[in-house]
């Protein structure tokens, strides 16, 4: 009965799946009691049922207005304000929060149900034998759901640290499990999930949203750079061993920077061109992408969204450290200042510079649903890792390297570089990483693995300890994990004694 109950589960998912097509269809795909279980469409169901919780990158906070799990990794980095006191801004503006502030307890949870979403198709795939299914299409199936494991606990351990280790499906309720040691997360089941997808036969690409190769090369290589760098401190052959696997994707094609920015902002380049691996949103079903509402500047009138939020967008400080000319900090390129008011068609000129990188022209003018998907991993992010990552393992910047920074350069309307040492490259690197990918959920990351910060008002790299944002707080070791959230470790006491500072 309890198998049923799981397989009802997975099936249910169906429709929150990875691609287009299953996020537009009509839920018609349930499984019943008396239905058979051992078809192609049921442990496709199984797969698709572990891409669901990546919408949880993106998900909504309770009790909170504006509040979204994406906030927590802006608000962060001391790089971004919000209109919203009800998101628990000020909290994380002056590093006051605490065990029971927003976020925490969400992201948990969404990474969590994620990896049961996973450890249910790991058990129940091999097991299932349907006509024109084949031996070879399982495995492509157990691939992408084990590298969305791995995705979910990546983020899991660069947030918490050590996390408990779960990958079976439980046999009853006595759940609580202990905490692991981040490197044995890393080493018993984020590479391993990648290193076992790595040698299936999916395809390069893929343009319905589905986990491709080019994807897992690009979440390897984003893990082997993590763990090169702090906390685990692997060095040099983990330095190699992601700048392989970013080449590998570089080489292989298949993916090519837009011309322009706002190519990123059109629906009709989702899971196209640059982009790699997107979590899936469709304007025709029930998940919109939130991002579109939340970053419009807070009651502006020029949308038909009931709520404009102004959830989150960038300090002064922050706009004001790209360099001259950047074409990324033109108006409606990455920011935008203005723009016509819904109702009179007149310029509403903003008192803050607020985020364009979601801004779906369709929707905030016409239909309030957003057909934008989030992006996890496009090519820009690919050139900077190898640029990073062999830098570091060869001792200075190789050709390709400088050509790779050169084109993100170039894209953004600045000169090239020419030769530079390990030490000046890697900080240009981490600049362009900063200017390129902000607001991306990225920053943050890179601080934590990096454990250096660039002071938008010196220009300086700030050590992470001891960094003060612009806002008058100071970074100190407790920031380098967040806490397990209080009503995690109420229900589990094994989850404690809780991260440093908490």
């Amino acid at each position: 009965m309890k198998v049923l109950k799981n397989i009802l589960l997975a099936a249910s998912l169906l429709t929150l799946g990875s691609c287009n097509d299953f996020l537009e269809e009509s839920p018609t795909g349930f499984i019943t009691p008396d239905s058979d279980v051992s078809s192609v469409k049921v442990a496709r169901a199984y797969a698709n049922a572990g891409y669901a919780n990546l919408q949880g990158l993106l998900a909504g906070q309770n009790s909170s207005y504006g509040g979204n799990t994406w906030n927590l990794l802006e608000f962060m980095t001391g790089k971004a304000n919000s209109d919203l006191g009800q998101t628990g801004f000020i909290n994380f503006q002056n590093l006051g929060y605490n065990n029971t502030s927003f976020y925490f307890d969400t992201w948990w949870q969404q990474m969590y149900l994620g990896i049961g979403a996973c450890n249910l198709a790991i058990q129940s795939i091999p097991t299932i034998n349907a006509a024109g299914l084949t031996e070879e299409q399982k495995n492509n199936m157990l691939a992408e759901v084990r590298t969305l494991r791995a995705l979910y606990y990546f983020y899991l351990v660069r947030m918490y640290g050590a996390v408990p280790s779960v990958t079976t499906v439980p046999k009853d309720l006595n759940l609580n499990v202990p905490r692991v040691a981040a490197k044995e997360i890393y080493d018993n089941i984020i590479i391993p999930d990648l290193l076992f997808a790595e040698k299936s036969t999916l395809a390069w690409s893929d343009n319905t949203g589905k986990i491709s190769m080019g994807a897992i090369e690009s979440i390897l290589a984003d893990v082997y750079l993590t763990y090169a760098g702090a906390a685990i401190n692997g060095g040099a052959q983990y330095y190699a061993e992601s700048a392989k696997r970013s080449l590998n994707v570089i080489d292989k094609g298949g993916y090519t920077l837009f011309a322009n920015y706002t190519d990123m902002i059109l629906p009709v380049n989702k899971n196209s061109g640059e982009f790699i691996f997107q979590v899936q949103y469709s304007a025709a079903a029930p998940s919109l992408n939130p991002l579109t509402p939340l970053t419009i500047p807070n009651f502006s009138g020029i949308s038909k969204y009931a709520d404009e939020y102004g959830s989150v967008y960038p300090t002064p400080d922050f706009i004001k450290s790209f360099p001259a000319g950047d074409k990324r900090v033109q108006e409606r390129q990455f920011f935008y200042t203005s723009y016509p008011s819904v109702k009179t068609g007149e310029t509403v000129k903003f008192k803050n510079t607020y985020i364009y990188k979601w801004f779906d022209v369709n929707a905030v003018t016409n239909t309030v649903k957003s057909d934008l998907n989030y992006t996890l991993y496009r090519l820009a992010d690919v050139y900077l890792m190898y640029a990073e990552a062999s830098n570091r393992a060869e001792g200075s910047p190789n050709a390709k390297a400088i050509e790779y920074v050169n084109k993100i350069r170039a894209r953004a309307s600045l000169s090239a570089i020419g030769n530079l040492g390990q030490t000046a490259f890697e900080q240009e690197v981490w600049l362009q990483r900063y200017f390129e990918l902000c607001f991306e959920n990225k920053m943050w990351f890179d601080m934590i693995r990096t454990r250096k910060v660039h002071n938008d008002v010196t220009g300086n790299w700030d050590n992470f300890v001891g960094h003060k944002t612009v806002f008058g707080a100071t970074f100190s070791e407790k920031q380098l994990l967040f806490p397990i959230p209080k009503q995690e470790s109420d229900v589990n006491p094994n989850l404690l004694p809780n991260n440093p500072g908490y």
